[in-house]
């Protein structure tokens, strides 16, 4: 006999079994689900536990696939409110437009408990797979949708497990060049303004730096940590650099590098007489700011196409597809912001 409960099909876990092991009604599970400021904290709490420790995912999309309207796909990136992520969405909705996919974007804000109720709430969905740029390793987090049979590729980020496709630039190479170029100029004395460290791109982008400043005798680079990647924490992170200006900066992002730019123009420093200062990503805005910036390149729009086709084979055809790891090459875009 089919099963009542809409979280529970093909021998999946639902409603009844969570309210068993918490020791609550059904109807108490369901609240906290839908309603849950009508649910103690306490009790909230325990039945969230239950939830994760079972692994429960209620279907929120069953009567879509009964209806055969499962052409749905999610995307999950770090910050929409980045151009380049904004640019990278534009590629994978295009192909899926074409295709006849919707997909449903949302972003994780580098946050570890948002991707994990974004990875719950895309299994609720029933999406046939997923494209996503993972906070630090994301592994585990993303174990439930391989568990679920949910097809995922790596965006922006190398494969985190075996038989799975990934797109990403080498970001280690792109530090490099980034670096080497400021060498080139002359400078010694380089700051690194980095996001947070467990950002995968942010490490790659200065273990690159690092390699090149180790290739030149009497090369050093300082680090300046920013709490994220906006031009307000590289506003932040200039003032640290202010009492001792190094020779050059190089930023782990355009958005970081045009709030450095800001900050030192406020304070009269000139750029790049005084220090030169290049970014990464060369998002549109780095030929509007009020110097035009170096930056490192990447193919944005052709990575998000290139990984949806990838996910929709994988869909399409999972008996005799073929897991690919693509990795593209940045490029160096000279501008101002580093030619004396």
């Amino acid at each position: 006999m089919a099963s009542s409960d809409p979280g529970q099909r093909d021998g999946t876990i639902g409603i009844k079994e969570v309210a068993l092991a918490a020791g609550v009604s059904p109807g108490t599970v369901s609240n906290v689900l839908n309603r849950p400021e009508r649910v103690a904290a306490g009790t909230r709490a325990r039945v969230m536990q239950v939830i994760s420790e079972l692994g429960f995912v209620r279907n929120g999309s069953a009567s879509s696939l009964r209806a055969g309207q499962g052409k749905l796909v999610g995307l999950m990136v770090h910050d929409l409110a980045n151009p380049f992520f904004t640019s990278l969405a534009a590629g994978v909705e295009d192909l899926m437009s074409e295709r006849g996919y919707a997909v449903i974007v949302c972003s994780s804000a580098t946050s570890v408990e948002r991707e994990d109720r974004n990875v719950r709430m895309l299994a609720e969905q029933g999406v046939r797979g997923v494209l996503v740029t993972p906070v630090q390793d994301g592994r585990d987090r993303l174990k439930l949708l391989h568990e679920r049979g949910i097809g995922t590729v790596m965006l922006d980020h190398a494969a985190t497990r075996a038989q799975q496709c990934s797109v990403s630039v080498d970001d280690i190479a792109g530090g490099h060049t980034a670096v080497a170029h400021l060498l080139e100029q002359g400078a010694r004395d380089i700051a690194y303004v980095s996001g947070p460290l467990t950002i995968r791109q942010c490490a790659d982008r200065r273990a690159g730096a690092l390699k090149a400043v180790r290739q030149v005798p009497g090369a050093a680079l300082r680090e300046v940590e920013a709490s994220d990647l906006t031009p307000r924490s590289g506003q932040e992170a200039a003032e640290h650099l202010l009492a001792e200006l190094p020779d050059a900066i190089f930023c782990a992002n355009d958005l970081l590098a045009m709030g450095v730019l800001r900050a030192l123009l406020q304070q009269g420093v000139r750029v790049p007489e005084r220090v030169l200062l290049m970014g990464y990503d060369d998002i549109e805005f780095t030929t509007a700011s009020a110097v035009q910036l170096t930056s490192i390149r990447q193919p944005t729009y052709q990575l998000g196409r290139i990984a949806a086709e990838l996910l929709l084979e994988e869909c399409d055809n999972p008996a005799d597809h073929a897991h690919q790891e693509i990795l593209f090459q940045p490029e160096l875009v000279i501008r101002e912001s580093t030619t004396r």
